[in-house]
């Protein structure tokens, strides 16, 4: 089967603020901790290791469980969202509408 891509700059679609940003422009590095790599991920988690409180865990523990209350979960979800009050655990938000500088 043949694949073809087509670049981000070509498409027309996104700004070049974005594909100055998904090329590591070094003129953006200023509005951003660190490129969010695989090989990056390791002193992002350290970095935030040390600075999100217990209290902050507790706060989004209890936030996402009370989003479940009326929902009936799985074994595993309630699994996770216990292991969200660990020191260890960290979460990786997505979502379609966040980009970088685009708001909602």
């Amino acid at each position: 089967m043949d694949i073809d891509c087509i670049p981000f700059k070509k498409t027309g679609y996104f700004s070049s603020l974005i594909c100055d940003y998904i090329d590591k422009n070094q003129e953006l590095e200023l509005f951003y901790n660190r490129y969010p790599t695989l090989a990056n991920f390791k002193s992002q988690i350290d970095e935030k290791a040390k600075h999100f409180p217990k209290a902050h865990r507790s706060i989004l523990h209890k936030a996402i469980s009370a989003q479940y209350n009326n929902i009936e979960a799985t074994k595993k979800t309630t699994e996770n969202l216990e292991l969200l009050q660990e020191n260890t655990t960290f979460t990786i938000v997505t979502g379609h509408q966040l980009n970088l500088f685009t708001g909602p």
